[in-house]
């Protein structure tokens, strides 16, 4: 291939891994030490999704994020790959407005943050016009199709999309719409696997998959998902690779006990004067209270 493993991950490069059938990995992630354990793990594509409303910022759901919230973790993100693609999702309502407003705000990802490109919900007809205006603009666009988590009022829910002739036409449609549109990859959510499959042939741009079955070109996770770190409900296609949660729980909890039992910190964890200067704390101790009794006693004059 004309990149090795140690090139920046580009557009050009992820169409050679679907041209060659090697799967693409995508994670997303907030913050810089996430970021810099996924991009020297070697993971192709990070997105940092809206999902941080729920998984990060305690929202019930990825609606009330903001364009500054955005900005604010791409940027801690982007500061810490040093491989992989950084691409930023864009928000409820910052590309719901005028073409020119909805590229001023996806530059911002590009200009203020550094990321490679961003990522919207949707193909509709002003979705795809939108594609169209945003690759005009030179600003890399990833499509989102099947279940728009953004559109989970309409919804009514976190359902699977594409189970039904018709969702699954349009889904098909929409998908071949944002690729002509300009889109350099898109991501197929909670979709049938047949549909995926089908979807992932008929495009030649990268398909990744979350809840699309194994015939995508990449798979993306939410990162506290699959490392154990969300509480309650997971959809069925998650994967716990880890149980960092019940690992933190367990640390802090030990931690807690030795800390009310006197048992930390040991020896090891202080630090100490040297022996010619084992006197000096008492003596400043000492000059202090003197001068503290000095000015009570001309306080009270």
């Amino acid at each position: 291939m004309a990149q090795t493993q140690a090139d920046r991950v580009t557009v050009c490069y992820l169409q050679e891994l679907k041209r060659q059938k090697q799967k693409i990995t995508a994670l997303t992630a907030y913050d810089y030490p996430v970021a810099r354990i996924l991009d020297e793990a070697g993971v192709d594509i990070i997105l940092v999704g809206d999902s941080l409303g729920m998984v990060v910022l305690g929202y019930e759901n990825t609606l009330p994020v903001t364009m500054e919230e955005m900005i604010h973790h791409t940027r801690a993100v982007v500061r810490a790959r040093k491989r992989a693609m950084v691409i930023g999702d864009m928000p409820y309502l910052s590309f719901h407005l005028s073409l020119k407003d909805s590229v001023a705000n996806a530059a911002r990802f590009i200009k203020e943050a550094g990321a490679d490109g961003v990522k919207l919900e949707g193909a509709t007809p002003l979705r795809v016009q939108l594609v169209e205006a945003l690759t005009e603009a030179e600003i890399p666009v990833m499509g989102h199709v099947g279940l728009t988590p953004q559109s989970v009022r309409r919804l009514g829910g976190f359902k699977v999309q594409g189970t039904e002739e018709e969702k699954a036409e349009a889904i098909f449609r929409g998908a071949l719409a944002l690729e002509k549109a300009g889109a350099f990859a898109l991501v197929l959510e909670s979709i049938p696997a047949e549909l995926a499959r089908e979807i992932t042939s008929a495009v030649k741009i990268p398909t990744i998959g979350i809840g699309a079955g194994p015939d995508c070109d990449g798979q993306i996770l939410v990162v506290n998902d699959m490392l154990g770190l969300t509480s309650g409900y997971l959809p069925r296609f998650v994967k716990k690779y880890a149980e960092l949660g019940q690992q933190m729980n367990q640390a802090v909890s030990q931690y807690l006990k030795e800390v009310r039992a006197g048992l930390y910190p040991e020896e090891q964890h202080c630090y100490h004067l040297r022996p010619e200067k084992a006197g000096l704390v008492r003596k400043i101790k000492n000059k202090i209270l003197k001068e503290k009794t000095k000015q009570t006693k001309e306080n009270r004059k």
